[in-house]
This record gives C-alpha cells, structure tokens and sequence, in this order.
C-alpha cells in the first residue's frame, strides 16, 4: 500500500518530459490557453493605445505598424478561443494588465517585452500541443508564432536593437 501511494505521488511530482517540454493535461493546456488569451487582449489593448498616442514625426511610421498588429493579435486571441474551446474550455475574457508611459519608447520596450513573453510561452504551447498528440492545434499556434516573432523583431528594430539583444537564451528557447 506505501509503494502504490509513494509512486502514485512520484507520477504527479515528475511530470514526464517531451521534446523538453512538461506533458500536460487537457485542464491544463486550457488554462494556459487562456493566460495565453488573456495576454493576446493585453497585445489588442496596448497596440491600440499606443499607435494613437505615440508622439513625434519619428513615430508616425510606427504607430500605423501598431496598429496592424493590433489587427493581428485580434486574429490570434480568435484562435486561441477556438482552440480553448475545441479542448471544452471556456475563454476568458479579462485581459492582463497594459502598462502605459508618456515616453514612446517605453510603450515600445512594454511591447516588446509582452512580444518577448508571447514567444516563449508559444513555443513551450507547440510542444505541448504535440505531446498530447494535437497536431493540428501545434500548426495554428505555430502560424500565430510566426507572426508574433515578426512583432518582436519590428519593436526591437523601433528600439534600434537587434532581437537577440532585447531577449535572453532563455527566452529564445
């Protein structure tokens, strides 16, 4: 009866690793989905905001990228809710907090450093999506990575950086 408990236990604590990512469960992959979600509204929020207050003719440019993105990351919180819900989930609807400045290139690095976290945590959210054998689901949020990195590289070019400047190893894995 200990040994049943003792590995019984073991298989909850030490989650089995694949590609180098955790094994998750379904109840899992959702409530990732959502902080997922949740950060895609964050992204509509902040590209809104922020394409129309930025100030400065060296700006101009940048605002109107803005708010293409924000048009993108419209399209990619729509996936994502469909992916949640495709999985039985319900997707949230709050989004995480937007961080706002006066100064526009600290609305850009906020940006950038939401892009940064966007990345990482789709990149860990493919993997997972294979693992558990939802291929199609890896295929969707690869197509919204591909984007998402195209973001990060146009806000770390606004910021007169290259991309591998603005982002640790870590979260290039």
């Amino acid at each position: 009866m200990a040994d049943r408990q003792s590995s019984k236990g073991t298989a909850t604590a030490d989650r089995k690793e694949n590609n180098g990512a955790a094994q998750v469960t379904r109840e899992e992959l959702i409530n990732l989905l959502n902080e997922d979600l949740a950060r895609e509204y964050q992204a509509i929020i902040a590209y809104v905001n922020y394409s129309q207050v930025l100030k400065g003719a060296q700006y101009m440019a940048i605002a109107g990228e803005l708010e293409k993105h924000a048009a993108e990351e419209l399209k990619h919180a729509l996936i994502i809710a469909k992916q949640i819900d495709y999985l039985g989930g319900m997707p949230t609807v709050t989004p995480l907090a937007v961080k706002t400045s006066e100064k526009a290139e600290d609305m850009l690095r906020f940006d950038l450093d939401n892009e940064n976290e966007t990345v990482r945590n789709y990149r860990q959210r493919v993997r997972q999506c294979e693992a558990m054998g939802e291929y199609a689901m890896a295929e969707h949020i690869r197509e919204i990575l591909v984007q998402e990195q195209e973001h990060q590289i146009d806000l770390a070019t606004a910021l007169g950086k290259d991309v591998n400047e603005v982002t640790s190893p870590e979260q290039r894995a």
